[in-house]
């Protein structure tokens, strides 16, 4: 294990570097086999041996259990030229929000869904919002997002494949797009919702298929409610 310096060496240095090149291009933190790879580092324990030392004297802040979890806290001071790069993309990171990827959500007839069906994705799958573009009155920081499966939401722009970003809610009200779990059925659908005298009428956004009518409203348990979608990138054909 290489001794501390009382100063930065040639090898913190090139990692500030990089930080700073990184963050300026990607506007998200590089990884830590990736900081490896470009200082000339195997060990990733050695890496984080710098780091650790980098934080320790101010240079950085990390987050521990996240991916990327890796914060340039100023310009590198021997760079001047790329201060005002670096300006912008810690602005960037800043408005960034990590939103976790738990699992999907049938937007089509309800069927039935295990109990891991919420965990399906591990726990690094994760998506990242800027802040500005979520609703003025979200903070974000109890967001979650899932995977569509289905169709019957096209009309809401709600595609398969597309993420919603999810408001977690136990009560909706009348035209909320939300997610709901059937207790009568063991099953889970995303729909329009509406409360109509004593009944549940769960609404798609297609004009193909039917709404469902629930007479026990006691058994429709909202999950959650859609304040953003995030399209699917189109693949194109070779």
């Amino acid at each position: 294990m290489p001794r501390r310096a009382g100063g930065l060496s040639e090898r913190h240095k090139k990692i500030l570097e990089f930080l700073e090149d990184y963050q300026a291009q990607f506007g998200y933190p590089p990884s830590i086999r990736e900081i490896g790879e470009k200082t000339g580092i195997t060990s990733t324990s050695v890496v984080n041996y710098y780091l650790d030392q980098l934080e320790k004297n101010g240079w950085i802040a990390r987050e521990s259990h996240i991916s990327r979890g890796i914060r340039l806290l100023r310009p590198v001071p021997w760079r001047k030229q790329v201060a005002a790069r670096f300006s912008q993309a810690v602005e960037a990171i800043n408005d960034m929000l990590r939103i976790p990827v738990i699992g999907r959500i049938v937007a089509g007839s309800p069927v039935p869904v295990p109990p891991s069906d919420f965990n399906y994705f591990d726990a690094e799958t994760s998506i990242h919002v800027a802040r500005s573009l979520l609703p003025a009155r979200e903070k974000g920081d109890d967001l979650y997002a899932l995977e569509v499966q289905g169709e019957s939401m096209i009309d809401a722009m709600v595609n398969d494949g597309d993420i919603v970003i999810m408001k977690p809610v136990n009560q909706a009200n009348n035209g909320d797009m939300v997610a709901v779990w059937l207790d009568d059925r063991d099953e889970t659908t995303l729909k329009y919702f509406y409360l109509e005298g004593n009944r549940v009428r769960l609404q798609p956004a297609n004009p193909t298929m039917k709404p469902i009518y629930i007479d026990d409203p006691s058994v429709v348990r909202v999950q959650g409610k859609v304040v953003m979608v995030i399209r699917k990138v189109a693949e194109v054909a070779a």
